[in-house]
């Protein structure tokens, strides 16, 4: 009786963790049924499957910087309108200039590094609400969106920098050809960059593991681990399966994984990263403990200002243009991603996996929800009616 107990301890404990990466599972079970039996269509074709990394790898990016920003215990609102404001930047750099490709990148990133740092500064050090900070940025970029833009579209842009969003990874083992059938169709780099990512999800879940169990903590029940990284790995080498048929890996693929690697690291094995969430856990605390708590508010804001930056040309990219409008709800996305996710809204708690299967959430129901026909007011009504309930499910377990 008392391991049953346990057992079910330890499941209620993990149900956070791993209770969105089930809702992922069933929300792609329930469009692959729903789409093949009403349209008689693959949602999970090669192609859509591309569509899928290409349409929300901006969420994606930036949801990894708002959920450091989110568990220190503030928000950002100015990110759609820096995505804007940083695409309109590499357009007249790169259209009206003609800086070159490798030049305009961290140009780019630069600006949004002085943006979060300018941001941060007030947030951190005047101690001014990052709700009210941010919500001015908002204003402030984007019309200064518009007064860049002179309110036209500029472009297009050169292929070196269209390949940011629109580029593939080339199979170094071969040519891939359309043209060929079977086995000899496959993309062999993408294989093994997928094989070996799932080898990697494996490998570093058996370290965590012993890790906790080193230092004492009791680790979760053995077969919620195996099922979980039989869940990641086969879902990983299915989707790799499925680009190496189409053209391999898009190179936001590659850019989304090693950042997702990073920052995962760095929120999980560095001191840095264990100094945020004990800022947002508790600030106080967290002060009279010797953390210089302003220095890592500061430093959250210059991080998101950096990947919105990066957002911002992957998205100018996509469009092969700069437009006014570019970035506009962008923020909407972003913040529920990190909610449904499974971050808390006082701060101090969050994954980086959690954050990437809440954005894949976010994508897979906006991709499904379009591929059935389904109006946009509908859409949002959804999506709203999914980012509540998951924040009736944080405050339930944190009452519970």
């Amino acid at each position: 009786m008392a391991d049953n107990t346990g057992i079910k301890a330890l499941l209620g404990g993990h149900l956070r963790e791993n209770g969105m990466l089930l809702a992922l599972v069933a929300i792609v079970f329930f469009f692959t049924v729903v789409v093949r039996y009403m349209l008689d269509v693959d949602f999970l074709s090669a192609q859509n499957i591309t569509n899928l990394f290409l349409q929300n790898s901006y969420v994606i990016i930036m949801a990894l910087g708002m959920l450091l920003v989110i568990v220190a215990g503030h928000i950002d609102l100015s990110i759609g309108s820096v995505v804007g404001f940083t695409g309109a930047v590499a357009a007249v750099l790169t259209v009206d200039l003609d800086w070159p490709v490798i030049a305009v990148i961290p140009a780019c990133l630069l600006v949004g590094g002085l943006i979060g740092a300018a941001q941060g500064y007030w947030i951190a050090y005047w101690r001014i609400p990052s709700f009210i900070v941010t919500l001015a940025g908002m204003l402030v970029f984007r019309g200064s969106t518009l007064w860049l833009l002179g309110g036209q579209n500029i472009g297009p842009f050169p292929k070196t920098f269209q390949s940011l969003s629109t580029g593939f990874i080339p199979d170094i083992f071969g040519s891939w050809d359309e043209t060929l059938v079977g086995l000899e169709r496959l993309n062999s780099t993408a294989i093994l960059l997928v094989t070996l990512a799932a080898i990697a999800v494996i490998w570093f879940g058996w370290r965590a593991r012993n890790r906790d169990a080193a230092f004492g903590m009791t680790p979760e029940p053995m077969a919620l681990f195996v099922a979980r990284n039989i869940v990641l790995a086969a879902a990983l080498i299915f989707v790799g399966y499925k680009l190496a048929q189409f053209r391999g890996l898009p190179n936001v693929v590659l850019v989304l994984t090693v950042l997702t690697v990073l920052y995962a690291f760095f929120t999980e094995n560095t001191t840095t990263g264990r100094r945020i969430y004990a800022l947002g856990g508790n600030e106080k605390a967290a002060k009279l403990s010797g953390i210089r708590t302003n220095r890592l508010v500061f430093f959250c804001f210059v991080n998101m200002g950096v990947l919105a930056a990066l957002a911002g040309m992957i998205v100018a990219a996509r469009l092969n243009s700069s437009t006014p409008k570019a970035g506009v709800g962008f923020e909407l996305d972003v913040i529920a991603a990190v909610f449904i996710g499974g971050a808390s809204m006082t701060g101090g708690s969050g994954k980086i996996l959690g954050v990437v299967v809440g954005a894949l959430i976010m994508g897979v129901m906006n991709n499904g929800m379009s591929i059935l026909g389904i109006g946009i007011d509908y859409q949002q009504v959804i999506k709203g009616l999914v980012l509540l309930a998951a924040v009736i499910f944080d405050v339930y377990n944190k009452n519970k």
